[in-house]
């Protein structure tokens, strides 16, 4: 079963001194770093996964395998969406951990927040998240939040779109080079 994103909601606050986060060095049509707070106090669960995954090195060289303009774009499939393999069915996977059971909050899809992907059960997260690139708050408490972009807002603006109704990315995809754990 193919994993689009479903994440959840509440007001985003600042990040706290010492506060989890993420760098992602992104290369293709878009270049650059993307910081990430992870709101450790909303999704704990979702946060250690993310966490977890990116201090492995799982997420490196992982494309953005759908990205649909004015929407999001997401990656993260540690499965099936490694740059250079057959990413005919990136999106499908996840990693070798168990899913993780919904935490949805308040807080709102806004510009720059990140969501967690999962299929139709609230409860199937595992590796996979987006990126909004604007509003969407039809997501609201039907997926989980897991951080917000804190810098480099203009990077993700920039990842190559994908195309049709669900945004699969024709030819090469942007991926994320490196991702690492920043506190």
């Amino acid at each position: 079963m193919r994993k689009f994103l479903i994440a959840t909601a509440a007001v985003l606050t600042a990040g706290a001194a010492g506060a989890t986060g993420l760098e992602i060095e992104v290369e293709g049509e878009a270049n650059g770093t993307v910081t990430i707070d992870l709101l450790e106090d909303v999704a704990p669960q979702h946060v250690e996964r993310i966490t977890t995954l990116a201090e492995q090195g799982a997420y490196d060289g992982v494309v953005f395998h759908r990205v649909i303009d004015g929407f999001m774009a997401q990656t993260g499939d540690v499965q099936f969406g490694k740059e250079g393999g057959d990413l005919s069915r990136a999106g499908m996977g996840g990693s070798d951990l168990p899913d993780v059971p919904a935490e949805f909050s308040d807080i709102p899809f806004d510009k720059g927040v990140v969501g967690m992907a999962r299929s139709q059960n609230p409860n199937s997260a595992n590796s996979q998240f987006f990126i909004m690139f604007d509003e969407g708050y039809f997501l609201n408490g039907q997926y989980t939040v897991v951080g917000r972009v804190t810098g480099g807002q203009d990077v993700v603006d920039a990842i190559k779109r994908g195309t049709g109704g669900n945004g699969a990315v024709d030819g090469t995809p942007d991926v994320m080079r490196k991702v690492t754990v920043t506190e």
